[in-house]
């Protein structure tokens, strides 16, 4: 009887054992490095396996196959051979050949066209959003509605992806939890945060923000190579994005960020040039631009060492995080000091750059040097935290919750911040001419 209830239980152990021993995504999947042919696919198994992609037009055509090397538990597959603006259904599995996520067009991603292309470009932008908490849940809800309907082509991260410390298990709450649905379709980069940078370190490229992304250091998307994932850029139709490095990386002014941002913003020729990095060089907010033992000075460093270089690269829109508002510039070139050293000749356009009120703000088409840029400090899509909010560079502060949205299209960028609860709570407009 023994000997019968041993076999019994060996022959439903190896029955159930399919179930119970197999591997189970615990991260993503999430889309990275998007290029116009190719897609970095990311994800995380509770065992170690070898790794494997299916993917093609259609769910039911979705027979490519692509994995990579050894057994992981966080995998990294790139697929190849893509066509131009074209969406593509994806499933992830394992080496024994058992899928882990669903075929639909939830696991479903659209490529960039190919740079150069003029095309209406959707762009969402949190800052500072990592809290984990119902504030992050609302301003991520309000603009999930507007997805629904029309959904972004790319995703800014400004920093503080995570919080307190960006480790693995706050980036698993703060951002894989968080955003699940929308890591499956929309592909994501960032720049480094003060908290993400606590297990983080940029001259070596190691730690958990590292690990987690794969962003471009030799100009996979774009751009000029910078040999390094603390700063890059990368293009998607007409505009060219610049990722900075404010918090970890040497900001002086002939340091190599800056030789490099020099020579990248000299060899693009895209209609637009938006810059991205974590501190804002003006804010009145949770931090104070103005002084120099704030932030141990980074505010001031990207204020008089890298907006410079920015401006006389054709800069038009620079968004950053760091302080918990949401602060918006005038067209503005040649504030390099402090907010009490501001003229009235480095505003350029004193209106609202609203179409339905002054007009928008208008630049010269081509990337002259100077013509002007908008600054946004939006730090506030997890949390608030007040502030003076009087920056006189400023048309508008707000100490409220939301994100952004930017579209582009053609030589005209719409630019609006959308509130927790879907608010409309400010809206401008950059036009080329």
């Amino acid at each position: 009887m023994k000997g019968f209830r041993k076999h019994a239980w060996l022959l439903w152990l190896c029955l159930v054992s399919g179930s119970v021993l197999a591997d189970k995504v615990i991260r993503g999947p999430y889309l990275q490095l998007p290029r116009h042919d190719s897609m970095v696919i990311r994800w995380r198994t509770d065992k170690s396996t070898k790794g494997i992609v299916r993917w093609g037009l259609t769910p039911a055509t979705a027979t490519n196959r692509t994995s990579h090397s050894g057994s992981l538990t966080d995998h990294v597959v790139q697929i190849t051979g893509l066509k131009p603006n074209t969406r593509y259904h994806y499933a992830v599995g394992s080496e024994t050949n058992r899928w882990l996520t669903p075929m639909g067009l939830d696991h479903s991603f659209v490529t960039p066209p190919l740079p150069g292309t003029v095309q209406p470009t959707r762009v969402w932008v949190v800052g500072d959003a990592g809290t984990g908490s119902t504030n992050q849940t609302n301003v991520r809800n309000a603009y999930q509605t507007i997805h629904r309907t029309k959904p972004a082509d790319l995703w800014l991260m400004l920093g503080d992806n995570a919080y307190p410390d960006g480790s693995d298990s706050q980036y698993q709450r703060a951002v894989f939890n968080m955003y699940a649905g929308l890591l499956r379709q929309l592909p994501i980069w960032s720049t480094l945060g003060n908290h993400d940078a606590r297990h983080a370190d940029s001259p070596t490229l190691s730690g958990v923000y590292y690990d987690i992304f794969t962003l471009p250091t030799l100009a996979q998307c774009g751009g000029l190579a910078s040999g390094t994932e603390a700063y890059y850029s990368f293009d998607h139709a007409n505009i060219h994005f610049i990722c900075l490095d404010s918090e970890d990386t040497d900001r002086s002014p002939d340091s190599a960020m800056a030789t490099w941002l020099r020579a990248d913003l000299a060899a693009t020729s895209q209609d637009w040039i938006f810059a991205f990095f974590h501190h804002p060089p003006y804010t009145k907010g949770s931090h104070d631009s103005d002084k120099i033992s704030d932030s141990t000075g980074r505010m001031v460093d990207m204020r008089e060492n890298f907006l410079p270089i920015l401006e006389s690269g054709g800069v038009d829109l620079v968004l950053t995080g760091h302080s918990h508002s949401y602060e918006r510039s005038f067209l503005l070139n040649g504030h390099y000091g402090y907010s009490t050293n501001l003229l009235p000749s480095m505003i350029l356009d004193k209106g609202s750059g609203r179409i339905d009120l002054e007009g928008p703000y208008t630049k010269d088409s081509g990337n002259a040097a100077h013509q002007g840029a908008v600054y946004i400090c939006a730090g506030s899509s997890g949390q608030i935290s007040g502030g003076s909010l009087n920056h006189p560079v400023n048309w508008i502060s707000l100490n409220k919750l939301g994100s952004l949205l930017i579209d582009v299209d053609g030589l005209q960028a719409d630019i609006r911040f959308v509130g927790d609860r879907g608010q409309l709570r400010d809206y401008f407009t950059l036009r080329k001419r």
